[in-house]
């Protein structure tokens, strides 16, 4: 397993956080919480037992208990990292939640999965911690987060430097979030993206929310050499000239990715067999087959 996060950094930025709490950082965690209970009021059966695993706040536990679809509710957290509500609590590691096999109806996965280094590994922990069709609900941060960022910050260290170095984290495309809920054995896995546009008035505005959200860069190969006021100020200038409006406001991009796999049960639907039709596509359509020369 190749070691992408130093899961030390990952817990420290987020105690960090925590401990200067800045309320108006959390938008993305409230976007994600609100759309996972969204999706889940929708669904026509209630989850006697659930878990909210690392959402930091509880506001996605919190609304998914609104729901009335929910009738109880733990949070597992990292250790000193989360804000405490009325609700059970217990710490665990991010990449082990330790969560006893079918044990609950539902986990929630509020912007957590995109930090673990062995997320297959995670999600066979999720999928058998459910009980047979029982549910997974994640909101996971994907391709297109930040690119502005990454991008600005990678011409600017070029450009100061001669070279450059991981600056801001991989995130994974729904393609690849599909194929790793099928690889877990999920069963009828979905997967969606949601982009969302947040302005700034500078780049220093948006590293101030990163950090406020605890999401400076935690890459176990990110570069130890300290950067200069040079360097921060030239990448600046390089996003007001890439991704400006004509008010002189910058542009950062957030892009959600919503997946929702369930525990394989026998009464769940399942894909007919290869042959297995009872009626031809030509005559449904109407049209005239023709077979194609071998």
């Amino acid at each position: 397993m190749d070691i992408i996060f130093d899961q030390a950094l990952v817990s420290g930025n987020r105690r960090r956080a925590l401990k200067a709490f800045d309320p108006k950082a959390t938008f993305l965690l409230d976007i994600a919480a609100e759309e996972l209970a969204s999706r889940l009021a929708i669904i026509e059966r209630r989850f006697d037992s659930a878990v909210s695993l690392f959402d930091v706040t509880g506001e996605a536990a919190t609304a998914a208990l609104a729901t009335g679809k929910v009738g109880d509710i733990q949070r597992v957290e990292l250790a000193g990292a989360y804000r405490g509500n009325a609700l059970a609590t217990r710490e665990a590691a991010l990449e082990a939640p330790e969560l006893p096999p079918a044990s609950v109806n539902l986990v929630l996965s509020p912007l957590s999965l995109h930090l673990t280094n062995d997320t297959p590994g995670v999600l066979v922990q999720i999928r058998r911690a459910l009980k047979p069709d029982g549910l997974l609900l994640a909101a996971i941060p994907g391709a297109g987060t930040l690119q502005e960022l990454r991008e600005v910050l990678l011409a600017a260290e070029s450009e100061i430097h001669g070279g450059v170095s991981p600056r801001v984290i991989p995130f994974a495309d729904v393609r690849d979030i599909g194929a790793l809920l099928q690889r877990a054995g999920f069963a009828l896995p979905v997967v969606d993206a949601e982009t969302y546009t947040v302005r700034y008035d500078s780049l220093f505005d948006l590293m101030r929310d990163l950090r406020a959200m605890g999401m400076t860069n935690p890459l176990a190969a990110r570069s130890r050499r300290p950067l200069t006021r040079r360097f921060f100020l030239r990448a600046a200038e390089l996003y007001t000239e890439r991704y400006s409006d004509a008010d002189g406001r910058i542009r950062a991009t957030f892009s959600i990715v919503y997946a929702s796999g369930w525990a394989p049960h026998e009464s769940q639907q399942k894909p007919l067999k290869p042959g297995s039709a009872k009626a031809r596509l030509a005559d449904a359509l109407k049209a005239t087959e023709v077979k194609l020369e071998k």
